[in-house]
């Protein structure tokens, strides 16, 4: 079946190789490697690496490059912070400085982590990220970043702190909300004017698109007008709209899919779905009429995307159970007092219908590693109590409220990328087992995808979702290179995980989620090591603050 001819308004980004690739999967194709790429054997016959010298040789390894083509036994040549040259060295001689002999193991393209939360200038280390095997995080997300008019600034100072991994930022509504002098109410023409400047600004300092925050304050409060002015500037530059849709319980998600897929549509703008899930849903039916819904989407020329996370919990502040009245721009022990009874009763049935307070596991706050049921009966208080007490602000908490076979659905679909939505101190384990988890449940135990389907979703179709796949898009300070990454491929990147498949294990649990995965024997961050049997390599980060090329063209130095 031939791909579906975009209509006018969209515009395919150069490179988005792992986007063609999975719709040409999804229209009956094999994962095969792209038009014009080499065929392992013949490219070893072939060639000879090239006179010179280089910094490592990655020797014997069964390379997965990340376009879902089958692995190969190949060796790598990095020089300069990217792949130089891949094939079978065998006889020749080659000046290196360094071998590793990767045999009997698997050499993959670092993992992209396409929706991460973290702090590179504060806490640059990001030692859960490099033991999943993961290279470069994209931040910003939910709708809340940097403000776009120091965007410029924090990309630097990141640059400067030298974190362990690659970050990416996108440009977050609810900051530029607030930012824009919208805050809380509703904008007129001119403050559509100005939110829209502002992502502008934000995106040619190098963000790479917008998220959205809905379930969220403020963005809650956004209509479609303004969805489609804030997203207009991403489309114009090529960008993405990342998306924590508006409500993602199993009687709203399928209309706010609806809603982004609508504000794709009117802006222009390539949309993406993060963390797709349907609370309290049991029906893997629902899952496939929302991926449904993508696939007409694209269909129509959109190119629409979505992640999950392999887990049946999610994470989040305390302000989900509470209704819009008690949550900012409100002031929160007035409304408390004045309507308790009715706030008790809306908490009551919210978390009953949420599967009661044991469903409830406290990441944070004065009964971190609780669940909401143990601290109610403990304190011989109704569970509703506590939770005023504590109010929208008090805690994070785990929320066991999804079901594994709709997750499973979401997982299998060519267009839905893995990603962790975690962070190096997030009280949920997804931060530091969900590459693992992938590798090691749904590749080698249920059999869901291949290691080379799986490694696609974690490499180049979340760069080609972001546009880190683009050329264009290149690091900040003081590296003036112009790599694109997700891919083994010579002259990209040298972005690398190097395991063993059968030793990869997730081992953080919600009882002790900060325990880092094993099993990622090496990690190369820009073609340095920067993780090695288990253990970060000393010295400082070898990861960059990515800057986005709008279109292919270099961000403004301006």
């Amino acid at each position: 079946m031939d791909l579906p001819t975009p209509v006018p308004f969209f515009r395919p980004l150069a490179g988005s190789t792992a986007l063609l690739v999975a719709m040409h999967v999804a229209c009956g194709g094999s994962p095969a490697p792209v038009q014009g790429e080499a065929d392992g054997d013949t490219l070893a016959a072939a060639t000879v690496p090239p006179a010179g010298s280089y910094d490592w040789l990655i020797h014997g390894g069964m390379v997965v490059d990340g376009t879902g083509a089958p692995g190969r036994i190949l060796d790598l040549l990095l020089k300069d912070g990217e792949i130089a040259w891949m094939g079978v060295v065998g006889q020749e001689t080659v000046d290196v400085a360094h071998v590793l002999d990767a045999t009997g193991l698997v050499v993959a393209p670092g993992f992209i982590d396409a929706h991460a939360h973290g702090d590179p200038v504060g806490s640059p280390a990001f030692r859960n990220f490099l033991a999943m095997g993961v290279t470069t995080i994209v931040l910003g997300q939910d709708g809340s970043s940097p403000p776009a008019r120091g965007l410029a600034q924090h990309l630097e100072a990141a640059d400067r702190a030298g974190p362990s991994v690659n970050v990416a930022y996108l440009a977050g509504h609810n900051t530029l909300r607030l930012e824009s002098g919208v805050g809380f109410g509703t904008p007129d023409p001119a403050g559509l004017q100005a939110l829209a400047g502002l992502v502008a600004t934000a995106m040619d300092a190098g963000a790479f698109g917008l998220s959205t925050g809905l379930e969220y304050d403020p963005g809650v409060r956004a209509g479609m007008d303004e969805l489609v002015a804030a997203a207009r500037p991403v489309a114009e530059r090529g960008g993405v709209v990342m998306s924590h849709m508006r409500n993602e319980d199993a009687d709203a998600v399928e209309a706010s899919l609806a809603e982004l897929l609508e504000q794709g549509r009117r802006s222009g703008a390539r949309v993406h779905a993060s963390h797709l899930k349907v609370v309290l849903g049991h029906d893997p039916a629902q899952a496939q009429r929302m991926l449904s819904a993508m696939t007409d989407a694209r269909a129509q020329g959109y190119l629409v995307t979505g992640d999950v996370y392999p887990y049946t919990a999610s994470f989040t502040g305390l302000a989900i159970l509470f209704p819009d009245w008690t949550r900012p721009p409100h002031d929160y022990a007035a409304v408390a007092r004045a309507r308790r009874a009715e706030l008790l009763e809306h908490l009551r049935t919210r978390v009953e219908g949420r599967n009661g307070p044991e469903a409830t596991l406290f990441g944070s706050g004065p009964y971190a590693g609780q669940t909401l049921a143990d601290v109610a009966r403990a304190r011989n208080r109704p569970f509703e109590e506590i939770l005023v007490e504590l109010g929208p602000g008090g805690a994070r908490a785990a929320y066991f409220v999804m079901d594994e076979g709709v997750m499973s659905t979401f997982l299998a679909d060519p267009f839905v990328a893995v990603a962790s939505d975690g962070s190096p101190g997030m009280a949920h384990p997804r931060g530091y087992g969900t590459f693992p988890l992938i590798l090691q449940r749904w590749v080698q135990e249920e059999r869901l995808l291949t290691l080379e389907e799986a490694v696609r979703k974690m490499t180049s179709l979340p760069a080609s979702i972001v546009g880190l796949d683009i050329p264009g898009t290149r690091p900040g300070p003081p590296s003036g290179a112009r790599r694109a990454r997700g891919r083994i491929s010579e002259g990209w990147a040298a972005d690398l995980a190097i395991f063993r498949l059968d030793a990869v294990e997730a081992t953080a649990d919600f009882q002790e989620p900060h325990r880092l995965a094993r099993g990622i024997r090496h990690v190369f961050v820009n073609g340095e090591p920067v993780w090695t049997d288990g253990e970060p390599v000393m010295g400082p980060g070898r990861g960059k603050a990515l800057r986005f090329a709008p279109n292919g063209m270099p961000p403004s130095t301006n």
